[in-house]
C-alpha cells in the first residue's frame, strides 16, 4: 500500500524528520538561496510525497504510522527508514530502522533510531553517523539537539579522511578525533571536546581534556589555525600558536605568540578590517627583552622590540582611490631574529628595494583619458651599510597625464605633467657620524608626447614620435659647497619605430622573422651638475635612475632613463632582430639581438652600463617551452669588442604531476655598487611516492663560493594531511647574526586551520 496524502499532520512529521539534519554535530548546511532552483523530484516547494508498504492513521489516538521501506521527500530533501511513527497529542516523530536523510548539496545522515519534538527544537538519535560536505566523515553512540543553536555528539569520532579503501574495505583514517562528548556551539561557530584524543593510524598520539576549534562548514569563524613548530641555534625550540578571533563581519584580528626556549616571547598579530569603500590590513609584532645573536646568547639591556606592516586602501567614487602603507621596525634584524616571512612586499603603488621599508600616503585619480597621483613617502634601510639619514623624504611626489579624445595631426598625443621634492638630512657619502647636510632637491616638468603609426600592404609599419619636455630644478645643500642653485632646460627628442615582421609555416609551425629598427635625434641636452668629483669630472644629479640596467625592455627606449634627472641626447639607432617558432600545439621559442649605435660616445651613461661607448654591448634574449611543463629564459649583455659576458640571467621552470622546481643564475660583472655578482637560486619537490616527497631550496653566492641559504625538507600528504619537516642553514651573517641552524615542523590537518 502506498499513499501520496498531503496532509498537515504528516507534513509537520516530515519537517521534523527533514530537520535532523541539524543533528550533524559539527556542520551546519542549510543555507537560503538567493534564487529557488526548479525542484528536481517534481515537487513543488512546500510539497510533500510519502511512500511506505503500509500507511496506519489511528484517529483516536492521533497517531500516524507508516512502515516498510517508507520514503518522505519535502523540498529536495528525502527521508527513509523501516518506520516512521508520529504522535501528534504528544508532538513527537520516531523513526526506526536504517534511517537515511539524503540532502539537497548530496550530504547523507545516518541513525537507527530517532526522535524528535514537534516544534523541531530538541530531538535524540541514536548510532548516528553522517557524510557531510567535503570530505567529513562523523560517527557517535548519541547526537542530542538540544536547542536551535546547541548540538551534541556523545561518544563520537570525527575525520575527513578517507575511511574506505579503493576495494570498499574498512581503512583506518590517517588522523581522527575521538571525544566523549562533542559539542556544537552555531551561535559562537566553535567545536567543544570532552576528552578529546587526537589518532594517527588509529593509535592515540595526544590526549586533550580540553579542546575546540572553529566549526569547518560554518564561514569565518574564530579559533585556533595550525601552529609553527621549529628548533634553531637563535631562538632553540620554538611554538607558535595563531588564534584567529572574528570581532565583527568585517574585521578579525589573529594573535600569534612564539614561545621561545632560549630567549622571551614574541608576539605577532595581524588585524584585517573591510568598510564599504575599502580595507587595512596591519601586521605587528612585539617583545621586551635584550638583544641576542646567532646562538642564542643575549647582551644588552632589556628593551622594548616591535615593527609594524600596514597597508590601507579607499574607494572615495569611481575614479579616485586613497591609501598608505606604514612599515617599520625597531632595529634591522628582528625580521631574521624572529623568522617573520613575508616582509618585502608591495603594499602600495610605491615600492622598496629588497631588506628596505617604505611607509606612504598617495591619492590617485583615473578615468578613461587622464591619470593624477600625488603621494609622500620615506625609507628605512635595514642593511648593515644603511644610514636612515641619507634616504631622502619624498614629499609631494606629483605625476599625471591628459589624451584628447581625438587624434591631433593624425597621431595620438599624451600630455605629461610631474613635480617631486627630496629632503635629505645628511650628505650621502659622509661618514655614519658626520652630520653635513644631505642635497635637496625640487623638480617640475611638463612633456608633450605625439605618437602616430603607418602600415604598408606589405606589413611596413613605420610610427613616428616627437616628444618635448620641460624641466625647472631648485637644488639646496649643494655637495662640497654647499649653497643653493636654480636649473632650467628644455629637451626633445624626434625618431620612428620601424618594424617588418615576415612568417612562413614550415610543418606545423609557423615562423615569424621581424626586423626591429629605432632611429631617434635629440640636441645636446642640459646635464644637471651638482658637484665634481676627486678628478676633476662632473657629477650628474641621479635621484631617479639608479638602477637602470640595458637589456631587451629598455633597447627602444627613445631615452633609455627611466627617470627625469639623467636624458639621453643625440643621433642614435637601435637595432634588433627577433626570430619566433609557434608550434600548433602550444610550443614556442623566441631569441632577440640588438645593440645600440650612436655617433658620439656619451659619458652620461656609467661604463657598467654597457651604452657609454658609440656602439653599446650586445643584447641577447630567448625564452622556449619545448614541451608541456618546462619553460627556459635567457638574457645577456655581450662586451661590445671582445664578446665577453658583462651581465647574464637564465633560468628554467619545470612543473607535472610528480612535483615542480625552477632554477635562476644571475652573473653582473659590475653591479650598482661597483662589484662584482654571481648568484644561483634553486628550489622545488618531488613526490616520490603516492604520498612521501622531498623539498629543497638553495641561495649560493658564487663570489664568495659559499651558500646564503640552504633548505632541505621531507613531506607527507595525503587526502586530509600534510606533514612538513624542513632543515634550514643559514651562512649569511647580518651584522651580529651570524650562521644559523633550525629544523621547523608544520602540520595541516584538513578542515582545522589548513591554509
Amino acid at each position: 500500500m502506498s499513499s501520496g496524502r498531503r496532509s498537515a499532520s504528516a507534513k509537520r512529521g516530515l519537517l521534523a524528520g527533514v530537520a535532523f539534519v541539524v543533528l550533524a554535530a559539527t556542520h551546519a548546511h542549510a543555507q537560503t538561496p538567493a534564487k529557488a532552483a526548479p525542484p528536481v523530484d517534481g515537487l513543488q516547494r512546500d510539497e510533500l510525497y510519502m511512500e511506505a508498504d503500509l500507511v496506519i492513521r489511528d484517529d483516536e489516538h492521533k497517531v500516524s504510522t507508516a512502515r516498510g521501506d517508507v520514503e518522505m521527500r519535502y523540498n529536495n530533501r528525502t527521508l527513509r527508514a523501516q518506520e516512521i511513527v508520529y504522535d501528534e497529542a504528544r508532538g513527537v516523530m520516531t523513526a526506526k530502522g536504517d534511517i537515511q536523510i539524503i540532502n539537497p548539496d548530496g550530504t547523507v545522515e545516518f541513525a537507527d533510531h530517532l526522535v524528535l519534538d514537534d516544534d523541531m527544537k530538541a530531538g535524540v538519535a541514536l548510532g548516528f553517523a553522517a557524510r557531510l560536505q567535503g570530505p567529513v566523515k562523523i560517527a557517535a553512540a548519541s547526537a542530542v539537539r538540544r536547542s536551535e543553536d546547541i548540538n551534541e555528539l556523545n561518544r563520537a569520532i570525527y575525520t575527513p579522511c578517507e575511511i574506505c579503501a579503493k576495494n570498499g574495505s574498512p581503512k583506518k583514517p590517517t588522523w581522527s578525533i575521538k571525544a566523549d562528548r562533542v559539542v556544537q556551539d552555531k551561535k559562537r561557530r566553535l567545536v567543544y571536546y570532552r576528552n578529546a584524543v587526537i589518532q594517527v593510524y588509529g593509535a592515540p598520539a595526544m590526549y586533550l581534556p580540553v579542546f575546540w576549534h572553529a566549526d569547518p562548514q560554518a564561514g569565518r569563524s574564530s579559533g585556533f589555525l595550525t601552529p609553527d613548530v621549529s628548533v634553531s641555534d637563535r631562538r632553540g625550540f620554538s611554538y607558535e600558536q595563531p588564534y584567529l578571533q572574528i570581532i565583527s563581519p568585517s574585521s578579525d584580528i589573529t594573535l600569534s605568540p612564539q614561545i621561545n626556549t632560549k630567549v622571551n616571547p614574541f608576539l605577532n598579530g595581524h588585524y584585517r578590517k573591510k568598510f564599504y569603500s575599502g580595507d587595512v590590513d596591519v601586521r605587528f609584532g612585539y617583545t621586551f627583552d635584550q638583544d641576542f645573536d646567532s646562538k642564542g646568547r643575549q647582551f644588552g639591556d632589556d628593551t622594548s622590540r616591535s615593527y609594524v606592516l600596514a597597508r590601507g586602501a579607499f574607494r572615495v567614487n569611481d575614479k579616485w582611490l586613497w591609501g598608505f602603507t606604514a612599515e617599520r621596525a625597531s632595529e634591522d634584524y628582528i625580521f631574521d631574529k624572529y623568522e617573520i616571512g613575508k616582509v618585502y612586499e608591495s603594499r602600495g603603488p610605491y615600492v622598496a628595494d629588497d631588506r628596505r621599508l617604505i611607509s606612504q600616503v598617495y591619492a590617485v585619480r583615473q578615468d578613461e583619458r587622464s591619470y593624477f597621483s600625488t603621494a609622500a613617502f620615506s625609507i628605512q634601510g635595514l642593511r648593515p651599510t644603511d644610514n636612515d639619514r641619507t634616504f631622502p623624504v619624498v614629499a609631494p611626489l606629483v605625476e599625471s597625464h591628459w589624451e584628447p579624445a581625438s587624434g591631433v595631426l593624425g597621431g595620438r598625443l599624451r600630455v605629461r605633467a610631474s613635480a617631486v621634492a627630496l629632503t635629505r638630512e645628511q650628505a650621502v657619502d659622509d661618514l655614519p657620524g658626520a652630520r653635513a647636510a644631505g642635497l635637496d632637491s625640487r623638480r617640475a616638468t611638463g612633456e608633450l608626447d605625439w605618437r602616430t603609426s603607418w602600415t604598408s600592404g606589405a606589413g611596413l609599419r613605420i610610427e613616428p614620435f616627437v616628444v618635448a619636455r620641460a624641466d625647472a630644478y631648485s637644488l639646496s645643500d649643494l655637495p662640497g659647497r654647499g649653497g643653493n642653485k636654480g636649473i632650467s632646460r628644455a629637451l626633445a627628442v624626434a625618431g620612428a619605430d620601424i618594424s617588418w615582421p615576415v612568417f612562413r609555416r614550415v610543418g606545423d609551425a609557423t615562423v615569424v622573422l621581424e626586423p626591429l629598427l629605432q632611429i631617434a635625434a635629440s640636441p645636446d641636452a642640459k646635464q644637471i651638475v651638482v658637484g665634481v668629483d676627486s678628478t676633476g669630472q662632473p657629477i650628474y644629479l641621479n635621484e631617479d635612475s639608479l638602477a637602470f640596467e640595458f637589456d631587451e625592455t629598455t633597447l627602444f627606449r627613445a631615452n633609455k632613463f627611466p627617470g627625469f634627472d639623467r636624458y639621453e641626447d643625440g643621433v642614435r639607432l637601435n637595432t634588433a632582430g627577433r626570430a619566433s617558432v609557434l608550434w600548433d600545439d602550444g610550443r614556442r621559442a623566441s631569441l632577440l639581438v640588438g645593440r645600440s649605435y650612436r655617433t658620439e660616445a656619451n659619458d652620461i651613461f656609467a661604463e657598467r652600463t654597457g651604452l657609454s661607448t658609440r656602439a653599446s654591448d650586445w643584447i641577447v634574449a630567448g625564452d622556449a617551452q619545448p614541451i608541456r611543463g618546462l619553460s627556459f629564459f635567457g638574457r645577456a649583455r655581450l662586451d661590445n669588442d671582445t664578446f665577453e659576458v658583462r651581465r647574464a640571467e637564465f633560468g628554467a621552470n619545470v612543473a607535472n604531476r610528480r612535483g615542480s622546481g625552477y632554477v635562476r643564475y644571475l652573473t653582473d660583472s659590475t653591479d650598482i655598487n661597483g662589484a662584482k655578482r654571481e648568484n644561483l637560486d634553486l628550489g622545488g619537490e618531488i613526490l616520490l611516492t603516492k604520498h612521501w616527497g622531498v623539498t629543497a631550496y638553495g641561495n649560493r653566492d658564487l663570489v664568495q663560493d659559499a651558500w646564503v641559504i640552504r633548505d632541505l625538507g621531507v613531506y607527507y600528504k595525503d587526502d586530509c594531511v600534510r606533514l612538513d619537516v624542513i632543515y634550514r642553514r643559514e651562512d649569511i651573517i647580518l651584522g651580529r647574526l651570524g650562521p644559523s641552524d633550525s629544523i621547523g615542523v608544520r602540520l595541516t590537518l584538513a578542515t582545522l586551520g589548513e591554509p
